[in-house]
């Protein structure tokens, strides 16, 4: 119902959410907008005129969400987050030396981890951190995090219209989208590390 009553900007403000440091899952934004554009909305029961959306306009906003929020940490990191572990680090056992070979790493595999991230439930709300920190190209991490982004939106949207209602379908695909999201992203950093 409220994402349907908040539209479009309803998604973009929620996935923001998401995307950074709220603990706001996606699964309640996208979900909704999924089946809120699948053709059993229109003869559903609860129906609801000026409700509906389009599945395709639904991820755009998802995507655009997901950047905004992704911004929102990687510019915090950048400007507070060296400044604190370096000063605060020692207490969760990060040495300097330790922070400047962790920062190398990701300047140079970022990419990986940044997409990679994305489809991880968890660390997709805070994988912008290390790449503000690691001062990671903008446009590179514009790239690669609405890429992963898109990729979990769309996937959402499906299970959305695919499942309507019905909380079992829903959870059965959620579950499954999320362990070949892991395993995907495991195969991916595999043969990342191989060539």
């Amino acid at each position: 119902h409220v994402v349907g009553q908040w539209g479009y900007p309803g998604i973009v403000i929620m996935m923001f959410l998401e995307s950074s440091c709220f603990p706001f899952p996606s699964e309640v934004v996208m979900i909704p907008a999924g089946y809120l554009s699948s053709p059993g909305y229109l003869q559903a029961a609860n129906y609801q005129p000026g409700h509906e959306m389009n599945a395709y306009l639904a991820v755009v906003m998802g995507i655009i969400g997901s950047w905004l929020g992704a911004l929102f940490n990687y510019y915090l990191a950048l400007w507070l987050g060296r400044p604190l572990l370096l000063k605060w680090g020692r207490y969760l056992l990060i040495s300097e030396k330790n922070f400047d070979k962790g920062e190398r790493f990701f300047q140079r595999h970022g990419e990986v981890g940044t997409f990679t991230g994305r489809l991880v439930p968890v660390v997709r709300q805070y994988i912008s951190l290390p790449s503000g920190i690691a001062r990671m190209n903008l446009a590179r991490f514009l790239f690669w995090t609405g890429l992963g982004a898109g990729i979990w939106v769309a996937v959402l949207v499906a299970i959305g219209y695919v499942a309507g209602q019905n909380k079992d379908l829903i959870e059965k695909y959620s579950h499954q989208a999320t362990l070949a999201a892991l395993v995907g992203c495991a195969l991916i950093i595999a043969i990342y590390a191989w060539v």
